[in-house]
């Protein structure tokens, strides 16, 4: 493992997606990439008393498929990392604390699967970890309860709002046979000052323009190198905008596709300027993308997750939205 460039690391030994699982809501269920799921659940509830504890639930599921799915035992994961979007991230806590596992906390908003990756394979690289653990996962019900207003209120959504995912999912990293991780380039904070809420896309775009830039510089490549670029629930709103930012620094991107726009069919399922929330990204990467890349449809891949990084309390002070992206860069065997 070693720096390239100043924003980008290299992986020498490259880790392993050892084994990765994805668990969606009836929502996801009823979606275009409903067979990529490994387990869906028709009930909000999970059949749990609340929905914040219906999402730990799914980060149990998502990361007891996926260490199983690695031929793995919970007690062969030296340490696993995860993190969601509730207060103090509830829902890793109490749906992995039964695990008896290493735990690490992480909190990156929506970006937090591409961080949690990161945070694994460097773990692994380093020799701190045999095998590691990345989770995260969002529900619906409790994102907005929490962020926006009570479904009980009924309010109206904006055409730029996102439909927040309930989902979750895990990848194991090892040595052994797998889709290997490449590079890590960890993101910078950006703002340009959005303080719509309902507007995630155009808070998320500068900062998702910004990482993907920094990597291409870092590693000398352009798009064209790669068969897909795949970000994490920019939605219709910020994918046009990242391209915008981009095309003002010289770079096109013709093979971009965002999880947020893949999850959901906009026209059918009412979701507006498409999916949002950790588990969208996580989700579709667990499940579509790299089972599209076992079976050799695609070979090599950006998968850049990305979040916007605020709170209630950061809202109510007036306070703008800053945004967040890091980029995972993924080879086939």
């Amino acid at each position: 493992m070693k720096r390239l460039g100043q924003y980008t690391i290299l992986f020498e030994r490259c880790p392993a997606i050892l084994g990765h699982a994805a668990v969606g809501g009836k929502k996801e269920a009823e979606g275009p990439l409903a067979r990529d799921f490994d387990q869906t659940f028709l009930d909000a509830y999970l059949a749990q008393e609340s929905w914040e504890k219906a999402e730990s639930m799914l980060q149990t599921e998502a990361a007891t498929l996926a260490i199983r799915k690695a031929g793995l035992e919970k007690k062969n994961i030296s340490m696993i990392f995860a993190g969601d979007l509730l207060n103090q991230c509830i829902s890793s806590t109490f749906g992995l604390r039964e695990m008896d596992i290493p735990f690490l906390g992480q909190y990156g908003a929506c970006s937090t699967m591409a961080q949690t990756l990161a945070m694994a394979s460097m773990a692994v690289e380093s020799g701190a970890a045999n095998y590691a653990c990345a989770v995260t996962s969002s529900h619906f019900c409790t994102a907005e309860r929490q962020f926006r207003t009570p479904l009980e209120y009924g309010c109206q959504r904006t055409p730029t709002a996102q439909w927040t995912a309930t989902a979750s999912g895990s990848a194991v990293l090892g040595y052994g046979r797998g889709v290997r991780v490449r590079h890590v380039t960890i993101g910078r904070i950006k703002d340009f000052g959005v303080t719509d809420v309902a507007n995630m896309g155009a808070a998320m775009a500068p900062a998702a323009a910004q990482t993907l830039l920094d990597f291409l510089t870092d590693t000398a490549t352009s798009p064209a190198d790669y068969d897909h670029i795949y970000t994490g629930d920019l939605g219709a709103v910020g994918s046009t905008l990242m391209k915008k930012l981009l095309l003002e620094n010289g770079v096109q991107i013709k093979n971009h596709e965002d999880c947020g726009l893949m999850l959901y069919d906009r026209e059918m399922q009412d979701v507006h300027a498409g999916g949002s929330g950790c588990g969208c990204s996580a989700s579709v990467l667990c499940g579509h993308i790299l089972n599209r890349m076992e079976h050799g449809t695609l070979k090599n891949i950006l998968f850049m997750a990305t979040g916007a990084l605020m709170s209630t309390t950061s809202s109510q002070q007036g306070e703008s939205i800053p945004g967040i992206a890091h980029l995972i860069h993924l080879q086939a065997e």
